[in-house]
């Protein structure tokens, strides 16, 4: 087993073992989604304790957490505190930034405005290069030709990129290009996989807290790399509605009792996680549409 990566636990709950065998996750990148979908729209704040046990559900041990915990904090996504002997982490402000764009990804139905044209980058030659090009992908371009960035332009709104960007229209057929600038049929296995790993899932089950994490990790590595492309541009019998519906219905359907839990159990530095009770009726809004 690797050392970053959770399995499935025999002494844990079946459905989990069942999504972990094809959905494996690495410590870092769930205490991510953790903090993303429960804590992020309840003051941004969360006891040590709580993460252990969350990441426990999904067979990963403590000492693993601590590490993850440890690189998040020097990556300047997790701020941590002491009071007596607990330990607390909140997210950092641009942290919080970032997981509210993400979450208009996750939770709420794709754009449906019209595509106004493409947003292109020129990325430049030499070692800020890669820093770019990591930038960009996190925001969904792709890399069409060894120095252009492309991404589909809606209208949305694009945070500061650090470097000179431009849109452009054309009437010309950009298909090809768009096959050369994201791996579409990966996306689309991605896509399929998601929904043949989760169909089976069941609303009722008593591990709801930690089926619903890895549901959202798993639609999240989906949602966050989806360019939005124009029908035509994608490969037959793209499965993007199918996925989100799935999404959408499972996440509604086992909210109630993995709500239950967090307000059951999950503390910060004033006590029981309080909601903000917009934000959540959004997030829920916003399902409902899909």
């Amino acid at each position: 087993m690797s050392s970053t990566t959770a399995q499935p636990d025999s002494s844990g709950d079946p459905a989990i073992a069942a999504i972990l065998r094809d959905f494996p996750v690495s410590a870092g990148a769930f205490i991510v989604t953790l903090y993303g979908d429960v804590v992020a729209p309840r003051g941004g704040e969360l006891w040590m304790g709580n993460i252990i046990e969350a990441c426990a559900a999904v067979g990963i041990g403590e000492s693993r957490v601590r590490t993850a915990v440890s690189r998040l904090v020097s990556g300047g996504q997790l701020v941590g505190f002491k009071e007596g002997r607990r330990s607390y982490y909140r997210l950092s402000p641009e942290a919080e930034r970032e997981f509210q764009r993400a979450a208009r990804l996750i939770y709420a139905p794709p754009r449906a405005d019209p595509l106004r044209g493409w947003h292109m980058v020129v990325l430049p030659v030499g070692e800020d290069r890669d820093a770019l090009l990591s930038r960009l992908t996190a925001l969904r371009f792709g890399l069409a030709r060894p120095h252009l960035a492309i991404r589909p332009d809606r209208g949305e709104p694009l945070p500061p990129l650090g470097t000179p960007h431009f849109r452009a229209t054309t009437e010309d057929d950009l298909t090809a290009l768009a096959a050369q600038a994201w791996d579409l049929p990966g996306l689309q296995d991605d896509m399929a996989r998601f929904v043949s790993g989760f169909s089976a899932v069941r609303a009722d089950s008593a591990a709801a807290l930690g089926l619903r994490l890895l549901l959202v990790h798993a639609f999240r590595r989906i949602a966050l790399r989806d360019p939005a492309l124009p029908l035509g541009m994608l490969p037959e019998g793209w499965p993007a509605p199918q996925a989100r519906s799935l999404f959408a219905r499972l996440y509604l359907a086992l909210s109630p009792a993995a709500d239950q839990a967090v307000t059951n159990g999950f503390v910060d530095r004033n006590g029981p996680l309080v909601p903000d009770q917009a934000r959540m009726a959004r997030r829920i809004a916003d399902l409902a549409e899909a």
